[in-house]
């Protein structure tokens, strides 16, 4: 029934919901960050994997990291193309996957950040396993400040 619920203006601005906190501006830059980060997220999954394979087998093949993701070959065979545009590998077809230096400089910084996430959610009590697969997820999404304040708090806490 036209004027019986709220104005749109006023459904902008309800109590409590993110869109009484933010102007529109603000709220497209935080969908953005998102997106951005769901989008590097898998990137960043591809080359720490690659990473990890290398050191535990000396080499890395495309069927190990279907094993690890449970995707088809299709897929990885796609990724790392997309890997190889970006600098990220080196890979010739029935070959193995090495990572360029930049990918093992991702890598390091991925594991960086996942450790530190998984060492903060372990400060707050969360048991070990599940501290490492929630950090699957929330590494990618967390600002470079927030991680900063997890390493602080880490620091003040003497469990850094």
């Amino acid at each position: 029934m036209p004027g019986s619920g709220p104005r749109r203006a006023d459904r902008t601005r309800r109590p409590g919901g993110i869109s009484a906190e933010l102007t529109p501006d603000q709220q497209a830059r935080h969908h953005r960050r998102t997106r951005r980060a769901k989008e590097s997220a898998v990137v960043e999954d591809y080359v720490e994997l690659v990473a990890d394979l290398y050191e535990q087998q000396g080499e890395v093949r495309a069927v190990d990291i279907v094993r690890r993701l449970g995707v088809t070959h299709a897929t990885v065979t796609k990724m790392i193309g997309r890997l190889k545009e970006m600098g990220l590998v080196t890979a010739e077809p029935y070959r193995a996957v090495f990572l360029t230096a930049e990918g093992w400089r991702l890598a390091r910084e991925c594991r960086r950040r996942h450790r530190l996430v998984v060492d903060f959610l372990r400060a707050l009590g969360v048991p070990e396993e599940v501290a490492r697969t929630d950090a699957e997820g929330i590494e990618h999404y967390c600002s470079p400040e927030t991680l900063e304040a997890f390493a602080r708090l880490l620091r003040e806490r003497g469990e850094a």
